[in-house]
């Protein structure tokens, strides 16, 4: 399979003050394969080490961090012969040596020739007592789950991948039927690596949900076995209300619906460690659309959606009849599925921060805002074909200096202050807001 975030790999590998490597990104977003993939793409060698319930590595961290020593000691249980610039140095299951991270720091001062990157849990990695992260000396790529595009080219779609990537919307709107149907399969299957496999190896959807249903028994397991211990009970009823509180008509994160009583207080930690552990992406509300966003984000407002569509709908047990025969989707669950997918899209892009925009009389409402080529971007999320948007409306008729995009089930089209696009292009939203500000 192809995955972009490959390129981002090879730019760290050419760049002439490269420092250790860090792939960020929560359990089975695919860290493993896409560094094995990258070393058989771009060197001659690969050094791999587990280092997870392996004694030996954590023996060679804890004596020192004489470099020489330990490449020497990696060479060795790797059974390879590493050598500078020809070698990917991989580090798997970094956070079971949590010396291994502080080590970082001495291969970026002592020893910059070699090639060495490491892959974990984000909570891993960023939480161990007595260990000193090496802030400043190393370099990190996050790893989200694969995008509509990356899915497009792993189920053979290539022509209609690059269709998108040229922004030919004449030819596009041919084709619109065609991509509405893609789009609902990637709804159903999601971008988790083993699922788009399975999915594009057999084109079932038995196997799918099985693969779905089983990484998410996996993240569960994660909270007992990482989490601290009087944090477990209240992570779990954040991560089971993400679903019912995405799908109804405000979206916003009630802390009530977790249990009568219910304060943020209560449950600020709780989120904090799936937001770390990537299994939650936290879009907070900004109280004023203006630059920059994060001056004016209003700290106890917030929307939380999960880190990939396909496990949503998982969550949700949402059956594939419902996604893939009926369209319900598009209808259905008051357009949180839709915004599920439009922001994991802007996140695989590499769009950051993302806010969503609300009045204190809730009259006005922004889907999503954000800052692209330093101007503010509002961003609106519909569904279906009713593209009826007051909100939206109202802004823009109040700020004529901004323009917006809007994504829809309708074609494209380019109106005044406003382009619509249709969900299936998500990606090309950069491209065409670039050429419409020359």
């Amino acid at each position: 399979m192809e995955r972009f975030v490959l390129q981002k790999l090879t730019e760290w590998k050419n760049t002439p003050n490269r420092k250790p490597l860090i792939l960020n990104g929560a359990r089975q977003v695919g860290k493993t394969w896409l560094l094995h993939e990258f070393a058989r793409r771009e060197y001659k060698k690969e050094a791999y080490v587990v280092c997870r319930k392996n004694p030996v590595v954590s023996e060679i961290f804890a004596r020192d961090f004489d470099i020489p020593r330990i490449i020497k000691a990696l060479s060795a249980i790797s059974k390879t012969d590493i050598s500078e610039g020809d070698t990917l140095i991989i580090l798997d299951e970094v956070q079971e040596v949590p010396l291994a991270i502080e080590a970082l720091k001495y291969f970026c001062e002592d020893a910059p020739g070699y090639h060495i990157a490491v892959a974990g849990s984000l909570l891993g990695i960023s939480m161990h007592a007595g260990v000193s992260f090496p802030v400043g000396k190393v370099n990190q790529i996050d790893v989200f789950p694969m995008s509509f595009s990356e899915f497009l080219l792993a189920i053979g779609e290539d022509e209609k991948y690059k269709l998108l990537c040229d922004g030919d919307f004449q030819t596009i709107s041919l084709l619109h039927e065609k991509f509405i149907d893609l789009l609902q399969q990637y709804y159903y299957v999601g971008g988790m690596p083993e699922v788009v496999a399975k999915y594009a190896e057999t084109g079932g959807f038995q196997d799918v949900r099985r693969i779905q249903k089983e990484i998410l028994s996996g993240y569960e397991h994660d909270f007992s076995k990482h989490a601290p211990t009087d944090l477990v009970a209240r992570i779990r009823l954040v991560w089971k209300s993400i679903a019912s509180q995405l799908f109804k008509e405000n979206r916003k994160f009630v802390f009530g619906a977790l249990r009568k009583g219910a304060r943020s207080a209560d449950f600020e930690l709780a989120i904090s460690w799936l937001a770390d552990a990537g299994l939650v992406i936290k879009v907070p509300c900004c109280t004023k659309p203006a630059l920059p966003l994060a001056v004016y984000e209003e700290l106890t407002a917030f929307k939380l959606y999960l880190l990939d569509i396909g496990l949503l709908g998982a969550m949700a047990n949402i059956d594939a009849e419902q996604v893939i025969v009926d369209n319900q989707i598009f209808t259905e669950y008051k357009g949180g599925m839709t915004e599920q997918y439009v922001l994991q899209e802007m996140k695989s892009c590499g769009i950051s921060p993302i806010f969503y925009h609300k009045t204190g009389d809730s009259r006005l409402e922004i889907d999503f805002l954000i800052q692209h080529n330093a101007k503010l971007l509002p961003i609106e999320v519909k569904a279906g074909g009713n593209v009826r948007a007051n909100s939206l409306s109202k802004f823009l008729a109040n700020n004529p200096e901004i323009s917006a995009i809007r994504f829809s089930m309708l074609p494209y089209k380019q109106q005044q202050q406003m382009i619509n696009l249709p969900l299936y292009a998500v990606p090309a939203m950069l491209i065409v807001r670039a050429s419409s500000n020359r």
